[in-house]
C-alpha cells in the first residue's frame, strides 16, 4: 500500500449515472492502491475553479464528461495533440500545479474494436460515422490515425456534418443521415455515435441489409448493451462490437496516469460494471 491517498475523480453535470467509480474503484483495489475516485458535480459557471480546487487539494487529476469537455481543454497549461486535433479533453493530469489535457476517447474506440473483433483492420475500407457531435471526432481523429482511407459522415444536420468534415480534409465527406443508406454498400465500418438507441432515446432507423458480409458494425450506446442497431447486424450475420468496451479502455490511460499501474479489460470488469 502506498503511504499517501491518492485522489482522482470524473466530473460531469449531471454525474450521477456515471459508471466510471465501478472502473476505477475495481482496479483500485485490483492492485492493493491506496487509491479513492468519486463522483464530483460541478455546473458550468463553478467548473473551471472547481477544477482549481481539486488542483490545490493534490488529486491527481479527473475524468471529464459532458457537458465540460472543451471548457477542460480550454483551461489546460498543456494539451496533447490528439486533444487537440479532436478539439476536447476527457482526461486531466494534475502535476506540480500544472493542468495537463488528454483524449481517451479515440483509444477506448480501438481498443475496444482490437479486443472485440481482433481481425477488423480500420485500412480494410470506408468507415460511415452516424452523428456529428464530440464522440463522432474522436472516433473520426482515431480512425484517421488507424489508416482508415475514407470516412463518411452522416448527421442529421447536414451542415454540422460538412464543417466537421471539412475539419479533418480530404478523406472526410459528409451526407444526410437517409443519404447513409447510399454509402452502405462500400461501407467496412459502420459506427453509430449518437444516443440512438439508447434506453430512453429513438431507435436509429437505418436499414443494414446493404452492408458488405464483411462489413463491421459497432455502436457507442451500451444501456441497452445490445442496441436495435447491433440486433440487426448480429441477425445479419455480421461482426458487431458493442459500447461498453470504449468507455473501459478509455479509462486505462487516465489510471496509469494518476495511479501509476496500466491497468487491463478484462471478463471481470465488463460484469462490474454490467452490474452496477
Amino acid at each position: 500500500m502506498n503511504d499517501t491517498l491518492k485522489k482522482a475523480a470524473v466530473i460531469g453535470w449531471p454525474i450521477s449515472h456515471s459508471k466510471s467509480p465501478l472502473i476505477h474503484g475495481h482496479w483500485i483495489k485490483e492492485f492493493g492502491i491506496n487509491g479513492h475516485f468519486e463522483r464530483i458535480a460541478l455546473n458550468p459557471e463553478e467548473f473551471v475553479s472547481g477544477i482549481r480546487n481539486l488542483v490545490a487539494q493534490g488529486y491527481q487529476g479527473c475524468n471529464i464528461t459532458i457537458p465540460h469537455k472543451e471548457a477542460a481543454l480550454d483551461m489546460a497549461d498543456s494539451i496533447s495533440d490528439r486533444a487537440k486535433a479532436i478539439g476536447a479533453a476527457n482526461t486531466l493530469v494534475f502535476k506540480d500545479g500544472k493542468i495537463h489535457a488528454d483524449n481517451t476517447d479515440g483509444i477506448g474506440f480501438i481498443n475496444n474494436l482490437k479486443q472485440g473483433a481482433p481481425s477488423w483492420q480500420a485500412s480494410g475500407g470506408t468507415a460511415l460515422v452516424l452523428g456529428a457531435g464530440g464522440a463522432a471526432r474522436a472516433i473520426i481523429y482515431a480512425l484517421l490515425q488507424e489508416g482508415a482511407p475514407k470516412i463518411i459522415i452522416a448527421n442529421r444536420t447536414v451542415g454540422k456534418a460538412h464543417k466537421l468534415a471539412a475539419f479533418f480534409g480530404d478523406k472526410v465527406s459528409a451526407t444526410s443521415m437517409d443519404g447513409a443508406a447510399n454509402n452502405l454498400s462500400e461501407t467496412h465500418t459502420l459506427v453509430n455515435t449518437t444516443a440512438l438507441g439508447m434506453i430512453g432515446q429513438p431507435e436509429l432507423a437505418i436499414d443494414l441489409s446493404n452492408l458488405p458480409k464483411t462489413a463491421l458494425v459497432t455502436d457507442i450506446v451500451y444501456n441497452p448493451l445490445q442496441t436495435a442497431l447491433l440486433k440487426q447486424a448480429d441477425d445479419l450475420g455480421l461482426e458487431t462490437v458493442d459500447g461498453l468496451g470504449m468507455l473501459l479502455h478509455q479509462a486505462v490511460p487516465g489510471f496509469e496516469a494518476w495511479f501509476g499501474v496500466r491497468p487491463t479489460v478484462d471478463k471481470a470488469l465488463r460484469q462490474i460494471v454490467l452490474a452496477g
